[in-house]
């Protein structure tokens, strides 16, 4: 790793002082570079185990930054090195909290998903995690949530022998239902894996984003994952209403938006997320339930 760092420092044209070795992920290997000019960040990982991987994410990171007024960390570099590739990243200082903190974050959230994007998809294939995310555009949501998002997920699980196929026909029953259950709205700018890990509160105070999993989807999928894993803050969900109402019965939607990222987790770890994504799956496909989100 050491010579492959001391590649990459001479690959981007770098004079590191010192490195140290700080939360990359789950997949990375992530490091504080000290140099003459200044702190960077930099994470590596298999180039061949995961192509493009940091090409896409400087990609996404650079469409939230032109879509947003949240602070987006700035990719300096990307590219390839011996077996490794490497994401190339101003370092940004963490810091407390501004008084409006988490009122500004839900804001500008809500003012990001409020412009209307072509379709539900995106022109490229991306990763959220360590897994592959199918972004193939579509004109209308339920049927890309079918197709790109719960049931290539559900084949691999099926296929691992963690869904039988009994589970395997729940969830395409259950996929059918969706265009009575989600209300029709225009496709925004997701970032795609916002839970409280990948947001940082920068040294201004205000909220940063990174780590994105980006494409045009249904905006409940970005609320649904916030309320994953601890949640935020209430005062963000205030500020985001306030900015741009949700649908009626938006909070009895969440564990369909969770859907998908459960099913990342199921198929990552395995464990408890398998049982979880069959309950939400089993709960929505009761027809007395979809008859009480029908729009």
């Amino acid at each position: 790793m050491v010579q492959l760092l001391k590649n990459i420092f001479d690959d981007c044209d770098l004079t590191v002082q010192r490195f140290e070795k700080v939360h990359g992920g789950d997949i990375n290997n992530a490091y504080c570079l000290f140099t003459s000019q200044g702190k960077y960040f930099i994470k590596i990982n298999d180039k061949d185990k995961y192509p493009a991987m940091f090409k896409k994410e400087a990609r996404g990171l650079d469409m939230l930054r032109k879509h947003s007024s949240l602070i987006i960390p700035r990719f300096i570099k990307y590219g390839e090195c011996s077996n490794g590739q490497y994401l190339f990243m101003e370092w940004l200082e963490k810091g407390s909290p501004s008084k409006t903190m988490w009122e500004d974050f839900g804001s500008a959230l809500a003012m990001m998903h409020k412009q209307p994007q072509p379709y539900f998809g995106l022109d490229e294939d991306n990763y959220i995690g360590s897994l592959k995310q199918n972004n193939f555009p579509h004109d209308e949501w339920h049927s890309f949530y079918t197709e790109c998002r719960i049931m290539p997920l559900v084949k691999i699980l099926f296929d691992s022998g963690s869904y039988s196929s009994a589970d395997k026909n729940n969830a395409s029953s259950f996929c059918k239902s969706l265009k009575n259950i989600f209300p029709e709205e225009s496709p925004a700018l997701l970032h795609g894996d916002l839970w409280a890990g990948n947001f940082l509160i920068s040294s201004s105070g205000n909220a940063s984003i990174l780590d994105p999993a980006v494409y045009f989807g249904h905006r409940e999928m970005d609320i649904g994952m916030t309320k994953l894993f601890g949640g935020f803050d209430h005062r963000f969900y205030n500020a985001y209403i306030e900015t741009y109402p949700l649908e009626k019965d938006w909070e009895k939607r969440l564990d369909l938006a969770q859907l998908y990222p459960l099913l990342v987790h199921a198929v990552l770890f395995s464990g408890h997320y398998v049982a979880a994504t069959k309950n939400i799956i089993s709960g929505f496909g009761n027809q007395a339930q979809i008859s009480s989100f029908t729009l």
